[in-house]
């Protein structure tokens, strides 16, 4: 099968990690468009997936933008349909993995006359996109000959959007099992990494590290965790594994704000991008999650669990599909920093009860959550597309 992948960012965010693993069963006979050079085709690369940027400048539309800025977007789109249209006559299917890749690959399987398959990774909701931009998901997605829904929640309000729940499938990302097998929990991976900012703490009194993974984004929550810290102990760390994407600088500087009204900075890390993500998650005592608006997956909770590690998470959207709350995590309402210090504070109070909650998840995500169930999945969907178009 020779499938036509499109994406439109240039970072490797959740839908991008997943779109890698799943482009690389296809590697031999398939290709990845994404829409400009970055540091997602650089990873693409490293995993031997065939790669082409399609463009040499980004798109600025928005999800929240209106009306005007998607008519002043034409001139990018067009040429770019134009090139996709060309290449997808070499494929059977175009697979588009994003927003933006679903409005070219909408168009492209229009001309070309190729199945066009979207990969929904959002919530279309009013907490994620403007009126138009929904408007544009619905209608296009309900052209395509399959839409892969990432979650219950993303199916959900997919059909609450005015999706059509026929050609809809639910398929949870998988994860490579191997690359989470040899973590272990090792503190010292971090005392290492960190030992020159805590000369201050006694061996009593060592720092009891919480973890976020995510980009740094309002959406994302990380203003939540800096709040909890306040009603922790101070041993409590927080550690920031991410940096801004998408124009979102101005949410950094206000965290930074945030840190020094509160006193905090001997408590904040930002790690900025890294590639050791297993590695950091294993040593880290407790994972948050503090998405604010309903999460349509979040590939963080599983990565952690994967990990051995205790996790909580913002109880909205797709995690609620992946915690079951006291028994392989917890869950607190989004936005509320004093319940997510309570969970801190249970975590670091009682470690034995954490360590069985963790395994027990671990056990959970193992089964379910495994690349080559994802992937056989999303192959035979792909077979009855073709079969049937």
């Amino acid at each position: 099968m020779k499938i036509l992948f499109l994406d439109q960012s240039s970072e490797p965010g959740g839908a991008e990690l997943c779109l890698a693993d799943i482009a690389q069963q296809f590697a031999k006979t398939s290709l990845v468009g994404v829409f400009t050079e970055g540091l997602f085709p650089d990873y693409l690369r490293q995993w031997n997936i065939p790669v082409k940027v399609l463009a040499d400048q980004t798109f600025q539309v928005q999800k929240t933008s209106g009306l005007l800025a998607a008519l002043k977007s034409l001139n990018q789109l067009v040429p770019l349909v134009t090139r996709v249209a060309q290449l997808s006559k070499h494929y059977d299917v175009i697979y588009a993995n994003t927003q933006k890749a679903l409005v070219v690959g909408a168009l492209t399987s229009f001309l070309s006359n190729r199945p066009l398959v979207y990969h929904l990774h959002d919530i279309v909701s009013r907490d994620h996109f403007s009126a138009i931009n929904r408007r544009i998901i619905i209608t296009l997605a309900n052209q395509a000959a399959l839409v892969i829904a990432n979650s219950q929640a993303s199916f959900d309000a997919f059909i609450q959007s005015g999706g059509r729940a026929e050609n809809v499938h639910i398929v949870y990302n998988g994860f490579r099992l191997e690359s989470y097998e040899n973590c272990v929990n090792d503190p010292k991976y971090l005392h290492s990494l960190l030992a020159s900012d805590f000369t201050n703490f006694d061996s009593g009194d060592f720092p009891f590290f919480v973890g976020h993974f995510s980009r740094l984004s309002p959406w994302k929550g990380q203003h939540v965790l800096i709040e909890a810290l306040q009603y922790c102990p101070d041993n409590v760390i927080a550690l920031f594994v991410g940096d801004a994407l998408f124009g979102e600088q101005a949410y950094v500087k206000q965290l930074r704000e945030k840190i020094q009204v509160l006193n905090l900075e001997h408590r904040v890390k930002f790690l900025g991008f890294r590639s050791d993500i297993p590695q950091l998650m294993a040593a880290c005592n407790l994972v948050t999650h503090t998405s604010t608006a309903p999460e349509p997956f979040g590939r963080v909770i599983i990565e952690a669990m994967l990990c051995g590690t205790p996790v909580v998470a913002a109880g909205a959207g797709g995690a609620v599909e992946l915690i079951n709350h006291g028994q392989t995590g917890w869950l607190t309402p989004p936005g509320d920093a004093k319940k997510l210090a309570d969970i801190i504070k249970t975590c670091q109070n009682q470690p034995n009860q954490a360590k069985a909650m963790a395994q027990k998840a671990q056990t959970q995500a193992s089964k379910l959550f495994n690349l080559e169930t994802t992937n056989l999945k999303i192959a035979q969907l792909l077979d009855e597309v073709l079969k049937t178009f």
